[in-house]
């Protein structure tokens, strides 16, 4: 795996682990009926978007590996160019099933009764 591909990879493994590791009933966190406000919920927004940046540059250079490619260019080969694709095309597919299980959450928390 590539760095960035391990970059993502590690930013989804630790969301997730955040998101299990955080099972406190309501009440018993502070005494005060609703669990403290995690540190980590204020930085999701800036993973999110480091996270879909990185998915960009992935998809930037593969783009950038075909065109040299097509071009003739003879330090790019056709297995670079293959490998490149595949890790953006794996990076976006990823963000794309974040993204459905967000929508997926945020639908069924709109569809509770208050």
């Amino acid at each position: 795996m590539d760095i960035k591909t391990n970059s993502l990879y590690a930013q989804m493994q630790s969301m997730s682990m955040e998101a299990m590791g955080n099972k406190l009933p309501i009440g018993e966190a502070n005494g005060m009926g609703t669990p403290p406000v995690s540190k980590a919920g204020s930085d999701f927004g800036s993973l999110l978007k480091d996270a879909v940046n990185n998915v960009n540059e992935l998809q930037q250079d593969a783009g950038a590996k075909r065109t040299a490619f097509e071009l003739g260019d003879r330090s790019v080969t056709l297995a670079d160019t293959m490998i490149s694709a595949s890790k953006a095309g794996i990076a976006f597919d990823a963000t794309v099933q974040v993204r459905n299980k967000f929508v997926e959450a945020y639908k069924e928390i709109m569809s509770m009764p208050v």
